[in-house]
């Protein structure tokens, strides 16, 4: 099997996504109750092979626990076979990313393909995959969830212990898999009062805008997905109106920021 040409070396340009500090820019704006973000990517330390190709045909994640429940991540252009040894050295490379609603993550499932090799020198050796392990490995995670919160699982595959050598050149692929989750991000939350008033609603650090939103028909609203730091929260309504700013709202990682209830104040009349 000749995996020279499918394979995707990564080395130090990793690939990045809308999914990670991105997602938050997403469409849905003008919705205010922002799902947790998930984002499974995948890391390696290292082994002693000149490549370690792993076929990936789909990463899913299921937030409810049961056979019915499995959401998929990947698409058709990030499937494919991955060599794990350029992703050492904190090196990794998102697979897929998801939006979920739900308060708890349960498991993943790693869905393998067949075209699985190692190459020593200038040899290369096919990886005898197990057909269980081709319908699906299941990992175990159990991470609960903070709406307009991001949270990055990263998946190390151990390529040194996860490689099985059967003797006459023959290796079978048994993975040993890690999974590690941390949030990467906070919110800032709140209700504005008037309904009526509608602001644009936007996060501020510096001079940069990290993020925008307007309130839901309750006057409820999220900003997701925000790095940690301190943010100057603005409040833009319609006509009739006087704007407003919050300073120094604190984000802090994994958690909500709840401005309470934020009001509006109409314009005097002339």
């Amino acid at each position: 099997m000749n995996m020279w040409g499918k394979v995707k070396f990564l080395g130090w340009a990793v690939v990045l996504s809308c999914g990670f500090f991105m997602t938050a820019c997403d469409d849905d704006d003008d919705t205010a109750v922002k799902k947790p973000i998930v984002e499974v990517r995948l890391t390696d330390g290292p082994g002693d092979y000149d490549q370690v190709n792993i076929d990936i045909e789909d990463v899913q994640v299921n937030p409810s626990n049961d056979n019915d429940g499995w959401i998929s991540l990947m698409n058709n252009n990030d499937k494919g076979v991955y060599d794990l040894l350029t992703l050492t050295n904190g090196e990794d490379v998102l697979l897929g990313s998801v939006a979920l609603s739900a308060t708890r993550l349960s498991q993943i499932r790693l869905i393998l393909g067949t075209n699985n090799s190692i190459k020593i020198g200038d040899a290369e050796y096919d990886l005898i995959t197990p057909s269980a392990q081709q319908s699906g490995l299941k990992l175990n995670l159990q991470q609960t969830l903070e709406e307009g919160v991001t949270y990055r699982i990263l998946l190390d595959f151990d390529a040194a212990k996860s490689i099985v050598a059967r003797g006459n050149n023959t290796y079978s692929l048994k993975p040993v898999i890690r999974v590690i989750s941390e949030a990467t991000s906070g919110s800032i939350a709140g209700t504005v009062t008037p309904v009526a008033a509608n602001p644009a609603i936007y996060a501020i650090q510096g001079v940069d805008t990290v993020n925008t939103t307007r309130p839901d028909n309750l006057g409820k609203f999220v900003l997701q997905a925000l790095p940690v730091g301190s943010y100057k929260v603005s409040f833009e309504p319609g006509a009739g109106y006087v704007p407003k700013v919050i300073n120094d709202v604190a984000v802090t990682l994994g958690n909500v920021t709840t401005l309470g209830t934020v009001t509006i104040e109409e314009e005097p009349p002339l």
